[in-house]
């Protein structure tokens, strides 16, 4: 499920009549106390992050004055909430609180609808006090009714004063939760103040992934359950699954680092093929003693292109002592596909730290051939694998791989990420456009190698005056990217110069800090 941060699950609170508390939200110690200054009195700062608990972590400080909060956003800002650091802080003004609530909608998966949640007291350890939950079943049109409301908001302790603008507000939250097609909404406060207005002090919310597509207003990244706000890297994964349907890719960061002292053999990139197989291969890896900086899995049959992509999007990782890839050993795709993909990236990155991929399914034999003979020029071993070898057993390999260079000192050499390799024909030479890209082929390599070059193209070439032409119309021809790449890497087996599929990923230079 997407998430929002606090301050936009609010705004969407708000659009439905639900009294916010005033404030803004900042990057920057300057900007909070500006915000600060213009509430006037006392108010609070918040890390905005998707956890809970942000005030058992140290994530709400309540201040005084702007030079209070100006320190509290500086020591707020340089936080990290699992591995990523905080980005935003939101400045509120402090609310004078009579009373406290527990609100929240989710959708109970047993019934089929939606569900009220009402008891009495905020803040956390509401887990302890389940008893005292009362449950509304929602019509999924008209919400709570309001009978049932009205009682379980008296359960709940409020003064009677205000158990109606109560009732209003649960009411507001249900149909704001309706309209953005929320999996749930949680009010954690709602408040009475004081002057019997009723406030949400606090809000979470999550949006039904396959619902986000129609709410651009919410301004979701990736309609996806992460953990914490999008990377760069992440975003470009994002980009490329959305614009290639042709099987799946998944990629999520999870380490910028290795665990501190002699917890952790080193950081490096997991490529996964297949869920199941995937979470047994990264417990293998783990179990060898190394923190994974991503997740990612490429299946169900995907494209080259998708998987070259996903191999440079984990290489856009500084740090790495090395790359392990593992899924499904009994996978239906044909593995070959996927390891003239990995064959492609390495290549043009010129890879130096280890390598391990499991390649077991259909046609493993010819996969891992493909594999290792493509990358025997790398200056480091590439060692492919299949469904008889167990994650366990390449995963200890890959441990041995990885010490064999350790240093002197004690240091693994680490991945610098980098610009990939091109050919200096590449802008000069005969182009032809292909899915999000072009294939550029040299004009003296094709004198001297045409038939060749033809040969492995399986028939997607041939020649016309001693120039290459595409054997299909152009709108066929640039759909052919994967048996094109495939061509490119057969050529570089057999040592045949002068043919290249350049795939575009322009954001990668920029988010990775590639030089």
């Amino acid at each position: 499920m997407a998430r929002l941060h606090e301050y936009e699950g609010k705004a969407v609170l708000k659009a439905r009549g639900i009294e916010i508390p005033r404030g803004g939200v900042a990057g920057s110690p300057s900007d909070a106390a500006k915000i600060a200054k213009n509430l006037g009195g006392s108010v609070v700062v918040k890390i905005q992050a998707w956890t809970t608990g942000r005030k058992a972590m140290g994530g709400v400080v309540f201040a005084t004055s702007e030079s209070e909060v100006s320190e509290a956003a500086k020591r707020l800002l340089s936080m990290k909430v699992g591995n990523f650091p905080v980005t935003q802080v939101l400045v509120e003004e402090q609310l004078k609180i009579a009373h406290e609530l527990f609100v929240s909608l989710t959708i109970d998966d047993s019934t089929r609808r939606p569900m009220l949640l009402i008891a009495g007291g905020g803040g956390t350890g509401i887990e302890e006090r389940a008893a005292s939950v009362s449950r509304i079943p929602c019509d999924i049109s008209t919400g709570p009714e309001r009978a049932a409301l009205s009682d379980a908001i008296a359960k709940a302790g409020v003064p009677e004063a205000s158990r109606g603008r109560v009732a209003d507000a649960a009411s507001a939250m249900f149909d704001a939760g309706r309209a953005v097609e929320a999996r749930s909404v949680e009010i954690n406060p709602l408040v009475v103040l004081a002057d019997g207005r009723v406030v949400a002090a606090d809000c979470r919310m999550t949006i039904d992934d396959y619902a986000v597509f129609r709410h651009p207003e919410l301004g979701i990244e990736i309609a996806r359950e992460l953990d914490h706000p999008p990377t760069a890297l992440e975003r470009t994964a994002y980009r490329i699954e959305q614009e290639d349907h042709r099987g799946t890719f998944f990629f999520a960061q999870m380490n910028t680092q290795a665990k501190a002292g002699q917890s952790s053999k080193g950081l490096i990139g997991f490529h996964g093929a297949g869920g199941g197989g995937s979470m047994m291969s990264m417990d293998a890896i783990a179990a060898e003693g190394f923190t994974l900086a991503n997740f990612c899995d490429t299946s169900g049959n995907p494209s080259v292109a998708k998987v070259y992509r996903a191999a440079r999007i984990i290489l856009s990782q500084p740090g790495l002592v090395g790359y392990f890839g593992s899924g499904s050993g009994v996978a239906n795709q044909e593995q070959f596909w996927s390891a003239y993909g990995l064959a492609k990236a390495f290549n043009e990155l010129r890879l130096d730290i280890p390598a391990v991929i499991r390649l077991g399914g259909n046609g493993e034999d010819r996969a891992v051939d493909i594999l290792t003979s493509a990358c025997r020029g790398l200056p480091v071993k590439v060692e492919g694998y299949k469904k008889t070898d167990p994650p366990a057993r390449i995963a200890a390999r890959f441990a041995g791989l990885v010490e064999a260079r350790r240093g002197s000192n004690g240091e693994l050499p680490a991945w610098t990420p980098r610009r990939t390799i091109k050919p200096a024909f590449v802008g000069s030479g005969i182009s032809l456009p292909v899915r999000a890209g072009r294939v550029w082929i040299d004009p003296a390599a094709w004198r001297a190698h045409g038939a060749a070059i033809v040969a492995r193209s399986g028939g997607l070439l041939r020649d016309e005056g001693g120039r290459p032409v595409a054997a299909l119309p152009p709108e066929s021809f640039a759909t052919k990217d994967n048996e094109l790449i495939a061509c490119e890497v057969e050529c570089l087996r057999d040592g045949i110069c002068g043919f290249f599929v350049e795939l575009d990923m322009p954001e990668l230079g920029a988010s990775a800090g590639v030089p």
